[in-house]
């Protein structure tokens, strides 16, 4: 009689080796997309983490018997991206105060498709906030960098067909949010001998803490020391090394919000489709912590953008 044996976890070196694929193979893709220099690729990428992502999340979820509305939620973010992209682009007019109007009609509606449900006590209360919650978490925060690309009035004016003048800042979050990644990890890997919060993440140390943010200031000056012209919004290197910081505590914060997130529902990772990485969702997690607070520090603080 056959019996199933348990399968032993992959190997660091494995794990490495899968990992560095996954991770040039994306960088090759952001590269590819770059090159092309047009909007619809940047945006149709977003779009398409976006909707991964919200996926994931609700896939998650309903694996570990939480019993929200994923398919509505999964159709609102698919709505948000297309209608928000429209709107930068100058596809269709802008909305003001769309971001807020999509939560309005998310919670609304899990509000709604709950009076048709039999009430489960705090279950139902998980359920709908669980619904509103994932929306936000993922397709609202993640589309923070499609606002990016968007964000100076130039920009907008001078997002044409073939070129986006926000794509350089695009480039520059993303470098410095998955250095910091990449920094933590190969650390961590290395020296890494003191624990952060192993309840959450036994992996992350505090060494690792530390290479991620050197790592992330290695990208934050390195881009702006080559580019200047393209990052003057950023503000000089005053702004650059504070952001460069910032941001670095942000992807490890975003990373381990997501730890919280998996732990709480029982999930390794978020899907399967990066090998060494996991899903979509595990990608982008640090991005929708990063994305919002660069885009209202340059909104608000930088002096370029005022």
């Amino acid at each position: 009689m056959a019996t199933n044996t348990p399968t032993s976890p992959p190997s660091k070196a494995l794990v490495f080796v899968r990992r560095t694929g996954s991770t040039i193979l994306l960088w090759g893709l952001l590269a590819v997309t770059f090159a092309s220099m047009r909007t619809w690729a940047y945006l149709g990428l977003i779009a398409v983490l976006a909707v991964l992502g919200t996926l994931e999340f609700f896939q998650m979820a309903g694996r570990a018997g939480v019993r929200c509305f994923g398919r509505f939620g999964l159709l609102v973010a698919a709505l948000y991206c297309a209608v928000l992209h429209a709107g930068l682009t100058g596809t269709c007019p802008p909305w003001p105060g769309w971001e807020l109007a999509a939560i309005v009609v998310v919670l609304c509606g899990a509000f709604i498709l709950q009076l048709r449900e039999p009430l489960r006590g705090v279950e139902t209360f998980t359920g709908v906030m669980a619904t509103v919650g994932g929306f936000v978490y993922v397709a609202v925060l993640f589309n923070f960098t499609a606002k990016l690309l968007f964000l100076l009035p130039e920009w907008r004016e001078g997002a044409g067909e073939v070129t986006t003048p926000g794509a350089f800042i695009l480039l520059w979050l993303l470098a410095v949010t998955k250095f910091s990644d990449m920094g933590a990890y190969l650390t961590g890997s290395l020296i890494g001998r003191h624990k952060m919060i192993p309840e959450v993440s036994p992996g992350k140390t505090w060494e690792g803490f530390a290479g991620g943010l050197a790592f992330s200031q290695l990208a934050a000056c390195g881009l702006y020391a080559l580019f200047p012209q393209h990052l003057t919004v950023l503000g000089g290197w005053p702004h650059v090394v504070l952001l460069g910081g910032l941001l670095g505590v942000l992807a490890v914060i975003g990373d381990l919000a997501e730890s919280v997130v998996k732990r709480a529902l029982n999930a390794k990772d978020s899907g399967r489709m990066l090998p060494g990485i996991g899903g979509a969702l595990d990608l982008i997690d640090s991005i929708c912590f990063t994305a919002p607070v660069l885009y209202y520090y340059l909104l608000w603080i930088s002096p370029a953008a005022a």
